[in-house]
C-alpha cells in the first residue's frame, strides 16, 4: 500500500505549517555555498505544495525568512532576496496550474521594494484560486506579530473602539497576521532540530509537532505524506480524557 493510500482523506489536517530548516547544512555537506542550499530548497517547496494539493490540504504555511535572518551575512541575505523574487516569478505558473492562492505574513514593509512588488503581484494574480492557500512567512517572527497585535488593540482601546474588558482570544486572534486562517493542526520541522524558533507561537498552541532529520532540500511530498500519517495516528484530546473522546 502506498503512503497516499494509507491516508484517511476524511481526517486531514486543514492547515499544515512548516519550518524549512537545513538548507545551509545541506549545501555545506556538498562543499557548496549556503545559497546553493536555498536554491535547491525551492524544489522541495514546489513538491510539497503540489503534495498538499494532491492530498486536499487547504492551508500550507512555510517559514521562509525570519526577522532574525536579517542578521545573517549581507551577501547571503541579498542572495536570498533575489532568489525570492525570481522564485515567486517563476512559480506563478505552477501556482495557477495547481489552483494555489499565495498569501504572505510578516513585516513585509522591511522587504526590498523589488521583492515586495513581485510578491504583491503574484498574490493578486492568484487571489481567485481555491484549492490551497500557500502562506509565506517573510520577515516574520511570532513575538513581533503578537507585539504588533497588542499595539493595534491598545490603539483601539485608547480611541474608544473597544473596551479592555471586552478583549477575548478571538478578538486578539483577529489582530494577528493570520486572521481568517484556521490554526495549524500539524507543524513540521526539518533538519533534526527540535525548536519552534519563534514561529506561530499563538497559532500552534494545540498543533501536533512533527520533527524529521531530513534536510529541507531533500524533503518531498512523500515526506509530507509520512507526517500526515503520523498525525492521524495521534489522539487529539484538547484537555479532555481519552474516555471523553470515545
Amino acid at each position: 500500500m502506498s503512503l497516499l493510500e494509507q491516508i484517511d482523506k476524511e481526517r486531514l489536517p486543514q492547515h499544515v505549517a512548516v519550518i524549512m530548516d537545513g538548507n545551509g547544512r545541506w549545501a555545506k555537506e556538498k562543499g557548496k555555498l549556503r545559497v546553493f542550499g536555498h536554491q535547491n530548497g525551492v524544489v522541495a517547496v514546489r513538491d510539497t505544495v503540489e503534495g498538499a494539493v494532491e492530498l486536499g490540504i487547504k492551508y500550507l504555511t512555510l517559514y521562509a525568512f525570519s526577522t532574525e535572518n536579517w542578521n545573517r551575512p549581507r551577501l547571503e541575505v541579498m542572495a536570498l532576496m533575489e532568489l525570492l523574487v525570481s522564485t515567486i516569478s517563476k512559480e506563478t505558473k505552477t501556482l495557477m496550474e495547481n489552483g494555489v492562492r499565495l498569501n504572505a505574513i510578516g513585516n513585509l514593509s522591511t522587504l526590498p521594494e523589488k521583492c515586495r512588488k513581485q510578491l504583491l503581484e503574484t498574490i493578486k494574480k492568484t487571489s481567485s484560486n481555491t484549492n490551497c492557500t500557500l502562506t509565506l512567512a517573510l520577515s516574520y517572527s511570532s513575538r513581533w506579530e503578537i507585539t504588533d497585535a497588542a499595539k493595534r488593540i491598545a490603539i483601539k482601546v485608547r480611541d474608544g473602539e473597544i473596551k479592555a474588558e471586552d478583549i477575548t482570544e478571538d478578538i486578539f486572534g483577529d489582530h494577528l497576521n493570520t486572521a481568517g486562517i484556521p490554526d495549524p493542526e500539524l507543524m513540521i520541522r526539518t533538519s533534526g532540530e527540535h525548536r519552534i524558533s519563534n514561529y506561530l507561537l499563538w497559532q500552534i498552541a494545540y498543533a501536533e509537532l512533527y520533527f524529521t532529520s531530513k534536510l529541507w532540500p531533500d524533503f518531498r511530498r512523500q515526506d509530507l505524506f509520512e507526517a500526515v500519517i503520523d498525525y492521524q495516528k495521534r489522539e487529539r484530546r484538547f484537555g479532555m480524557t481519552s474516555e471523553q473522546l470515545n
